[in-house]
């Protein structure tokens, strides 16, 4: 399975499918005790969530991004797309972001099991990261997280001007963006790309990276707190 990465302009050596089928396995037995993904798509993992996550390989080719980059996942669930960018791309700083302590704690123990020096975890909610992260960011990325005028809201202040923000999203992208126009204007962001790729399985396969450039500072009260992003978005 792992030749479909082919598709996404990946050649990976044996040694590097063999890290990816341990961590697989690791991963498996895990979920058993704490329930990170779905039963349903515990037989699809590498072709719905660690396939998935390497199509951003698809963003840095296009772009030509070889420098090394800071990169925060915000709400990275059970490590995706985090973990398996993390693996592939050692020139990448990694910040694992999610409020769930129990799936924080699994990226933490696979971080030491597989020797993942280039990631962090950190166990808390986006609108609640101290002033620090705020600008930080060469790339933030999320999955499967929200809806695109909620997590703008959630991302923009965290990138540096001239950044990306990367949404990983279905084939329902274009009402997004529709749906997003006044947070864009809002927070300073413009989508300037979609890149579409398809998911080694049957049915719907479609994806559609979402890439939005930051053009200037994000105003500072955003992303505002006390659930209002969810309550009152943009």
């Amino acid at each position: 399975m792992y030749e479909d990465l082919i598709n996404l302009n990946i050649n990976i050596e044996k040694e590097e499918v063999d890290k990816f089928k341990k961590f697989q396995d690791f991963f498996l037995k895990y979920n058993e005790k704490i329930n990170l993904v779905s039963r349903k798509e515990v037989n699809l993992l590498f072709e719905k969530h660690i396939f998935d996550s390497l199509a951003i390989n698809l963003f840095f080719d296009k772009y030509k991004i070889k420098n090394a980059c800071k990169i925060m996942d915000i709400g990275t669930g059970g490590g995706f797309p985090s973990i398996p960018c993390a693996l592939h791309y050692k020139n990448l700083n990694v910040v694992a972001l999610d409020s769930i302590n129990k799936k924080i704690n699994f990226i933490r123990t696979a971080k030491k099991e597989f020797s993942i020096d280039n990631i962090n975890p950190i166990c808390c909610r986006v609108e609640d990261l101290p002033f620090k992260y705020k600008n930080s960011f060469d790339i933030v990325i999320t999955r499967a997280m929200a809806e695109l005028r909620i997590i703008l809201e959630y991302a923009m202040p965290y990138i540096k001007i001239g950044g990306y923000f990367i949404a990983y999203k279905s084939v329902k992208a274009d009402d997004e963006i529709i749906n997003a126009q006044n947070a864009l204007k809002t927070l300073n962001a413009k989508v300037i790309d979609k890149i579409e790729y398809i998911l080694p399985i049957e049915g719907e396969n479609k994806r559609v990276l979402l890439i939005i450039k930051k053009e200037k500072e994000t105003p500072s009260i955003y992303p505002r707190k006390n659930g209002l992003v969810k309550k009152n978005p943009l």
